[in-house]
């Protein structure tokens, strides 16, 4: 079984790379800490439950019920991990175990209110990975297994599902660095490759692909490239592909001096239709950066460089906050050395906003999500009481929203809607457009896109008032 428990190592180092203020305790249990003029509660301390140590899901979902869905590398029956959920109020619940499927990445919610997830190897098809299904309550469904061939193995980042109903994601290829491929599954678990890489077009990614308002799959490649300076591998891409599967790359890392180089995190988009991302070395002092770049790719800028005092190795994506400012993890540096929570605008204004220190965790592992409540949630890798990281969350003064499940639609098309205080709901608007909507519980509900809809925020009125949503509907033609 040596084998076995080298290649999970792996898989944690791969996902995570671990290697790169105080708390007062409440009654509760919970740890306060306030830095930088911003509070950070620790909610849960990882190894209160034996199957509950290192929280590993780069990528967190919030489901229906407004709790937190992700997955640990290890614990469970099999030792091979658990998924589980997390309420903002830190309560956890084991759901499922991953048993003998290994390295799962994080989850994505559909709109089925299932949970979709990858493992980066197991499946009877060989060890090349799987993707997976869950429900609220446990349920897990194997949907594919990788093939092995050609690029088809090793996907390192949950799927996500696109407007067209299909899920998309990239898988690794192998594990030397050679290729990849950005594969399409339907909601049955066919799956083919949408694009194949060769290693100058990028290779290695590691982080789930974005859909953009514009329809198109957006996404970075640990490796490859057109750069020879970082060895045979080459130093990461930025790239778009289309839902036919046309294949565009957009940057290509430390072409020129001082860039960054080895993204491991995905791009978001912000409300002016830019594509944010963090790369984890690099820059002017070589501790990372945070960039900006068109949809074309014709205009890249780096808005940032760590210099360790205020961060190290960004492993994780951006979110852009309902306040419009985007917010960070770093693995390491800050005061402590250990990682740190910051903020910059879309013009570069940056600022530490929380140096983390062994008591309320270390080496963030997950990308920051700010909860339809207001606040920003993640989970720390290590530290906390046990050492075996923490689940926290950060209070940025925001006021509770909506989110929505589906990004764009056709009038008619049935939109689910996920945020609080939902029971009594009076009315919701597309854009300005009355909405037929359905209440399922106090955090769910589902909308009708109305005729004559047009491209808009979403408005929830409930008794407790209006809750506008986080992003715009794209209301897509006939």
């Amino acid at each position: 079984m040596r084998w076995k428990s080298c290649l999970k190592l792996m898989a944690l180092l791969a996902i995570l790379s671990l290697a790169l203020a105080l708390a007062e305790a409440d009654e509760a249990g919970k740890h306060v800490a306030t830095n930088a003029n911003v509070r950070l509660t620790v909610l849960y301390n990882f190894g209160t439950e034996s199957d509950l140590i290192y929280p590993a899901g780069p990528i967190v979902a919030q489901g229906r019920d407004g709790s937190f869905y992700t997955n640990t590398v290890y614990g469970g029956t099999y030792n091979d991990g658990v998924v589980f959920k997390i309420a903002p109020n830190g309560t956890p619940t084991v759901i499922g175990e991953l048993n003998t499927n290994y390295g799962a990445t994080g989850l994505s919610l559909g709109a089925d209110g299932n949970f979709y997830g990858t493992t980066s190897y197991g499946g009877l098809a060989g060890g090349y990975g799987t993707i997976f299904k869950v429900s609220a309550n446990g349920k897990m469904t194997t949907l594919y297994e990788f093939s092995g061939q050609g690029e088809d193995g090793y996907p390192m980042a949950p799927p996500i599902q696109a407007n067209d109903g299909n899920f998309y994601g990239t898988a690794r290829g192998d594990l030397n660095g050679n290729g990849a491929e950005v594969y399409k599954m339907t909601p049955a678990g066919v799956e083919k490759p949408l694009f194949t890489f060769v290693r100058k077009q990028g290779a290695a990614p590691a982080d789930p692909l974005l859909q953009a308002t514009d329809g198109n799959f957006y996404g970075t490649t640990g490796g490859g490239g057109a750069s020879g300076r970082c060895g045979d591998y080459g130093c990461g891409t930025v790239f778009r592909v289309t839902p036919n599967g046309t294949f565009t790359q957009l940057h290509s890392f430390l072409v020129k001096d001082f860039d960054g180089y080895y993204p491991y995190a995905p791009v978001t988009e912000g409300s002016d239709g830019n594509l944010y991302g963090t790369v984890t070395r690099g820059g002017q002092y070589g501790y990372g950066i945070v960039y900006r770049i068109n949809r074309t790719g014709n205009k890249y800028t780096i808005l940032h460089s760590f210099n360790i005092t205020d961060g190290e190795a960004p492993f994780t994506g951006l979110v852009q906050a309902t306040d419009g400012n985007l917010y960070g993890t770093t693995m390491g540096g800050g005061a402590s050395n250990v990682g740190t929570i910051f903020r910059i605008t879309s013009g570069g204004q940056f600022s530490v906003i929380y140096s983390f220190d062994p008591t309320t965790g270390k080496y963030p592992s997950a990308g920051l999500l700010q909860n339809t409540n207001g606040k920003l949630y993640g989970f720390a890798g290590e530290g906390g009481t046990y050492n075996y990281g923490t689940f926290f969350s950060v209070d940025i003064n925001a006021q509770p929203f909506v989110s929505l499940v589906t990004s764009a639609g056709k009038v008619g098309k049935s939109v689910g809607t996920l945020g609080q205080g939902f029971t009594g709901t009076t009315s919701v608007s597309f854009h300005g457009k009355a909405a037929k909507f359905n209440v399922k519980s106090d955090t769910f509900l589902t909308a009708i896109v109305p005729n004559r809809a047009t491209t808009g925020y979403v408005t929830v009125t409930t008794p407790n008032g209006d809750l506008k949503s986080n992003r715009r509907f794209r209301v897509i033609p006939k």
